[in-house]
């Protein structure tokens, strides 16, 4: 959200930045060339690769789900990152001063706060919507993509809130925008007060809520991975209360309440195991029927991947399509969660370095001087991260690798709207 300034200034440090740029250009045409081309592969890059991402949320069956959606958001800012910003930010780098008109770098600075801030309220959105998922059984049932779509507009809005009332309180004199021996120059004032509260609630904030939810969400994956299936868990998520009446279990393991396209049983007695035997048409039974006709233990025990334990056969797992399906969705919701997790965590290394080297401009300004080479280095890391999602996708998801494979070998086989 800071880096704007970063960008405009060929240096990169609010006050350093003015006085460092040459009039001439500030590198050598060998570099200009290097930077543009690897520069202009990255962008290209960006926007192909959150493209793929789009269209494989909206194409794949196996990525439908409502909270994907903030995927398609996340992967539409990174594509404004690269279009509307990155370009901008290069030619200030090499060149050395702002070549566009003043109007559009205001633009171009309330532009580039808000699609940066955006990314990171993005990511928190999505670690408080995997928290919500692993830690309430019914708010699977509650994410409609109504509500992740309403859930997307509060994120912008949010981050609209974090990054343009300051834009317009900044006071930016003449000489950064009409230009002097060094050119003009587009960028954020210095002030402490702005640099404190940009880095805190664009960055330092966010990040800290999503440690803090990524902690919780760990430590619930291992209170449920100690917990045995049958008993009570502590934090008294997924586990019946004493307050839920008695679920009646049929031998497949479901629910009564629950739909099953299974075949049913040819043997009556396997159906429903919890019922009490009917008497039967034929008169009272014999001791020995009554305690043949006995629920049991072993008969209506159902277990944990919803197999059947009647006597003198055995069943397998797979027998129950609702059980297999069920496992299937939890182990896509645990690879999903493990993704973000890296999604956030490369975000956070990509950052980290520019927002704490700008924080020190307004904790310790003189001393702290961070070198110009240095920070600009960290600047255009913060940017290649709008690039990086699609592979981290790709390497750590094998619903979006067989998506992406499956848009770029079919070629333009069917639409995607």
């Amino acid at each position: 959200q800071q880096h704007p300034e970063v960008s405009k200034s060929s240096s990169g440090a609010s006050a350093p930045c003015n006085q460092s740029i040459p009039s001439s250009a500030p590198y050598s045409p060998e570099a200009t060339a290097a930077f543009a081309t690897a520069i202009t592969l990255m962008v290209i890059f960006t926007i192909v690769g959150n493209i793929l991402v789009i269209i494989a949320v909206l194409t794949s069956r196996s990525l439908r789900g409502p909270q994907n959606l903030f995927l398609v958001s996340l992967a539409a800012a990174d594509i404004l990152v690269a279009t509307l910003i990155i370009p901008f930010s290069l030619a200030n780098e090499l060149m050395g001063y702002w070549y566009f008109k003043s109007l559009w770098c205001e633009i171009y600075l309330a532009l580039d706060v808000l699609f940066c801030t955006s990314s990171i309220v993005h990511l928190c959105a999505i670690s408080l919507d995997r928290y919500l998922s692993i830690s309430r059984v019914t708010y699977g049932r509650q994410r409609t993509p109504r509500r992740i779509k309403a859930a997307i507009v509060v994120v912008w809005l949010i981050s609209s809130v974090i990054s343009f009332p300051p834009l317009l309180s900044l006071n930016k004199s003449e000489s950064n925008k009409s230009g002097n021996e060094k050119g003009p120059q587009c960028q954020l004032n210095d002030e402490r007060w702005y640099i404190l509260y940009s880095t805190v609630g664009s960055f330092f904030a966010p990040c800290l809520i999503m440690i803090l939810v990524y902690v919780r969400i760990y430590q619930i994956a291992k209170q449920r991975t100690r917990c045995p299936p049958g008993e009570p868990r502590k934090d008294g998520i997924g586990s019946a209360t004493p307050s839920q009446p008695p679920r009646h279990l049929k031998a497949n393991g479901k629910d009564e309440d629950e739909d099953d396209n299974s075949q049913t049983s040819p043997n009556p007695t396997a159906n429903n195991l919890l019922q009490p035997p009917s008497p039967s048409s034929s008169g009272p039974m014999t001791k020995e029927e009554a305690k043949k006709a006995k629920p049991s233990f072993k008969r209506i025990l159902a277990t944990s991947k919803g197999a059947r334990l009647v006597p003198g056969r055995k069943s397998k797992p797979e027998s129950n399509p609702g059980a297999a399906r069920r496992k299937a969705m939890v182990n896509r919701e645990k690879r999903f969660t493990f993704v973000l997790a890296v999604v956030i965590g490369v975000f956070v290394l990509c950052w980290f370095p520019f927002f704490f080297s700008y924080s020190l401009q307004a904790v310790c300004p003189e001393t702290c001087n961070v070198p110009k080479p240095l920070f600009t280095f960290f600047f255009w890391i913060g940017y290649c991260n709008s690039s990086l999602n699609p592979v981290i996708y790709t390497i750590f998801n094998k619903d979006f690798r067989n998506a992406f494979k499956k848009i770029l070998c079919s070629g333009t086989k069917g639409t995607f709207f």
